[in-house]
């Protein structure tokens, strides 16, 4: 795995810029930027990389890979940020995600579900998930179908070990008007949604290419990477 590592790049003015970016499409959609939380995305950046960005403000971490996290919540113990996994989850890497995280981004099945709340309670606790929704049916991409998303947020609400906090989704990548009505679609399950389950608020959609369009339709967590370190080798 080819890593990135620190380099006079300022990330501080990196940082800058997309928090600029966040309050401003905030403030287009009528929102307080405050209701918009940046979710920092770590995936193939090194330690002292991420050092430069918590040292900077950022709070809220995310990583894709659950042997990456691993290895990086060790090498940043000391500064403690919030972590998030928010890459496709193996049930066989459940041990090195749940309870270990302040919020899973991705499940996408019950028995993945029930494999979550296990270790969970195992370590004597409750984990904090997001249900991942394929909104454009692509076959490339992960999640839930849209109709099936009610059903399995309820039987996961029933769950020990589990509380089911909103959703997420990955919008299509090359075409802005489709990442928009994604977004939209997203939102509108999760009003479906909290009418019948009670928490279930928050909406993790966006990335460095389309988050201000995922803020204006009404994005509680935007996960941004490349906009912060740049792109990765």
């Amino acid at each position: 795995m080819t890593v990135m590592t620190a380099d006079p790049t300022d990330v501080s003015d990196r940082l800058a810029r997309v928090r600029e970016r966040v309050a401003a499409a905030a403030a287009r959609a009528g929102r307080d930027a405050a209701d918009v939380r940046l979710i920092v995305v770590t995936k193939d950046v090194s330690a002292d990389r991420i050092r430069l960005a918590i040292d900077a403000g950022a709070s809220d971490l995310g990583e894709n890979r659950a042997q990456e996290l691993d290895t990086k919540i060790g090498a940043l113990a000391d500064q403690k940020p919030r972590w998030h996994f928010i890459g496709t989850l193996q049930r066989n890497k459940v041990r090195l995600v749940a309870g270990r995280v302040a919020l899973v981004h991705s499940l996408d099945s019950v028995a993945l579900g029930r494999a979550v709340a296990a270790r969970a309670v195992a370590a004597g606790g409750a984990q904090d998930v997001l249900l991942e929704v394929n909104v454009a049916g692509e076959a490339t991409k992960h999640g839930l179908p849209p109709e099936q998303t009610a059903d399995v947020a309820g039987e996961l609400a029933r769950m020990s070990g589990l509380r089911v906090c909103g959703l997420m989704t990955v919008a299509p990548g090359d075409d802005p008007t489709s990442a928009r009505a994604a977004f939209a679609r997203l939102r509108d399950l999760r009003d479906e949604l909290r009418t019948q389950q009670a928490g279930v608020d928050e909406l993790s959609m966006g990335m460095s290419g389309d988050f201000e369009a995922a803020i204006e339709e009404g994005a509680t967590m935007v996960r941004v990477g490349t906009a912060v370190f740049g792109a990765r080798p």
